[in-house]
């Protein structure tokens, strides 16, 4: 009779197993507020408490916050100082309160650094060890990192820069990046303004990068004795190849610090999409500030492209329609994301609450090639729409509307459900949790220490004695290769360089970044 009982048992929790729907499974999305560092919002415990809290009524799951600004740090514990902004006073430490509060509410942390731009005014910083103190325009020599424009000018509106083209300079700045990722526990790492400057001589003519050291530099690699002009096919690509190797060089080591740091870059999306400029390499991305995002997603050095499509909703006219140069961006970023993934940004600030949320369901839509982009990100946490942004409504009751209108049925979306009624998971990233490649990173120098600037590095297959790729070091010696098939490699500094020394094996395994150092003698 028991057994009789318990199989009964059985069946009955088997049948009502079989009736319970199953759970659905929780939204998968990228979701995040930029949080700009010139007002409220990280300044102090309270604005971090309220951000928090904000970013949970919106179902965000992603905070990009901005903790370099100009050379500083909104942190206690990196290579930059100590912001001098109005911040509260010593033991707080902005980031770290972020990141403590924010993973405590299931809550991303993604570190936004300002790449080139150092500091906008002529009284320096009170910080003798501030950047600009001793690198500036006051320095001398090779010790001067200051990025010039072809004319002479060293400052772009009020922005000082440092030239990625002086190989000391893109040090410190991959240093900026990496000095956050090995002393606090942030979920992602985030470029901005990794690029050539705005305020250049005229539409694609991109006029920035004459620090003297950089135009020796790319005389020395060219072989020319002149000055280049800014157009100049070959100074253009030089000087893109600086940027590129700059993200590489943070990508990889930060990967080698920690692995699960996403590395992301708030890219540039001037203008109409690319179709309408003649393809990529005639937008102003590629030919005028010198950004080539849609090759760092191919090569693999980025895991997240936020382009900043920042336009007006509203702006629906020829020849300044912005909701047309919106969606052929969309577009153009959907079907570009190779093997890694993208967020759309759209511009909080120009649009008014209706506007961003059509915005928001444009991301979410797929594109006529059927991809679909993993997220969105909007700037920005303090100015949450265009009525704050022109001061006829406080931020505060901006940002309330903008919450209800994401998360509640409400007048600003003829559509149900709201675009963020649930919760939302961030995207994982399997090329490094399910990874099935590798990576190798190295210096090339000079046996008393001195870098290879500028030499070939070259990746044989040993197997097939094929090569399977190669580059040229930076200012530092510095080279890399991401997305390696595991196995035994071979490296081969150019032998019109070197003599001896010159060879290196490496094993890539999957998931690590292997480190080569080359001590070649150069030839004479």
């Amino acid at each position: 009779m028991r057994r009789v009982i318990g199989v009964m048992g059985v069946l009955i929790m088997l049948v009502s197993l079989l009736a319970t729907p199953p759970a659905q499974a929780k939204t998968t999305e990228f979701r995040a507020f930029w949080v700009d560092a010139f007002g409220s919002g990280i300044y102090t415990e309270a604005e971090i408490d309220q951000l928090v809290a904000d970013a949970q009524a919106a179902n965000v799951n992603a905070i990009v916050a901005q903790v370099g600004r100009r050379g500083d740090c909104f942190c206690n514990k990196a290579l930059m100082p100590r912001t001098e902004a109005g911040i509260a006073p010593l033991p707080f430490d902005p980031l770290q309160t972020l990141i403590d509060k924010a993973h405590a509410a299931d809550i991303e942390v993604h570190a936004w650094v300002i790449a080139t731009a150092i500091w906008n005014n002529t009284t320096p910083p009170s910080d003798p060890t501030h950047v600009f103190n001793t690198n500036g325009p006051a320095a001398s020599g090779e010790d001067n990192w200051i990025m010039l424009r072809s004319d002479g000018v060293d400052r772009g509106g009020r922005d000082y820069y440092l030239d990625p083209g002086h190989p000391d300079a893109a040090a410190y700045i991959v240093k900026m990046y990496t000095s956050i990722v090995a002393n606090y526990d942030v979920d992602g790492i985030n470029f901005d303004r990794i690029r050539y400057p705005d305020f250049n001589l005229g539409l694609n003519v991109p006029s920035w990068g004459y620090n003297p050291v950089a135009v020796a530099r790319f005389q020395a690699a060219s072989g020319r004795s002149d000055v280049p002009e800014p157009t100049d096919p070959a100074w253009m690509q030089w000087r893109r190849d600086q940027v590129t190797n700059i993200v590489r060089r943070v990508y990889l080591e930060s990967y080698a610090l920690k692995p699960d740091v996403r590395i992301s870059a708030d890219t540039i999306t001037y203008g109409y999409g690319p179709e309408s400029q003649g393809g990529w390499e005639q937008t102003r991305t590629y030919a005028e500030v010198l950004q080539d995002w849609r090759g760092w997603m191919e090569e693999g050095i980025l895991d997240l492209n936020m382009p900043m499509n920042y336009k007006r909703e509203h702006f629906t006219t020829e020849p300044n329609n912005q909701q047309r140069m919106y969606e052929e961006w969309n577009e153009f970023i959907k079907d570009h994301q190779y093997e890694r993934q993208a967020v759309i940004g759209s511009a909080l600030y120009l649009n008014y609450v209706e506007g961003s949320v059509a915005q928001i369901r444009k991301t979410q839509t797929p594109s006529a090639a059927g991809n679909t982009a993993h997220g969105w990100v909007g700037y920005s946490y303090r100015t949450p729409d265009a009525e704050t942004n022109t001061g006829t409504r406080p931020g505060d009751a901006s940002r309330a509307e903008l919450i209800r209108a994401l998360t509640a049925p409400s007048e600003y979306d003829p559509l149900t459900p709201p675009v963020f009624a649930n919760a939302a998971a961030i995207p994982g990233m399997p090329w490094k949790a399910q990874a099935t490649s590798g990576h190798i990173k190295g210096v090339v120098q000079n046996p008393d220490g001195a870098p290879f600037d500028q030499v070939r590095v070259y990746l044989y297959d040993p197997r097939h004695r094929t090569i399977v790729d190669s580059r040229l070091t930076d200012g530092s010696g510095w080279f890399g290769f991401v997305d390696l098939e595991p196995g035994r490699y071979r490296l081969v500094v150019d032998p019109t360089r070197a003599r001896i020394g010159r060879i290196a094996n490496a094993v890539v395994s999957a998931g690590h970044v292997t480190t080569v150092d080359l001590t070649p003698r150069p030839r004479e």
